[in-house]
């Protein structure tokens, strides 16, 4: 709230430093539509202010996780680990995205797999069919 409210007093002169603070407290929400906004703040952020591009990185790489975009957020992330290897917050975020990943590849591959079984199994049973009546 109190983010919003100074985030909003500024108006159309915002500071790049209110700015992030807003984008950072939408992040650390746990609603979609605000990780979404803090996203979109700290994109402008990037893109008009290259100085502060490295402390924007964790926090698109965070917000991209949060919202299940992996791809998004590994990008940000190894931009970030680029720049400071030793960043742990960074390590951390990105062992989570790679077990993400992972365990979503697996359940996906298990879905595909079934679909696959249950196709065949379908072509079986009409191949089955069409002999089983062919030799009446």
């Amino acid at each position: 709230q109190v983010l919003r409210r100074q985030y909003e007093s500024e108006g159309e002169f915002v500071t790049i430093q209110t700015k992030f603070n807003y984008a950072w407290g939408l992040i650390k929400s746990k609603s979609r539509d605000q990780i979404g906004q803090g996203i979109t703040l700290l994109t402008e952020i990037y893109t008009d202010s290259p100085e502060r591009r490295r402390e924007c990185l964790y926090y698109l790489a965070l917000g991209h996780y949060k919202l299940g975009n992996y791809s998004e957020a590994r990008q940000y992330n190894q931009q970030l680990l680029k720049l400071e290897p030793s960043n742990h917050q960074a390590i951390v975020l990105n062992k989570s995205i790679a077990e993400k990943v992972s365990r979503e590849g697996v359940i996906g591959l298990a879905i595909v797999s079934g679909v696959l079984a249950v196709g065949a199994a379908l072509v079986v049973a009409i191949i089955k069919g069409r002999s089983s009546s062919s030799r009446k």
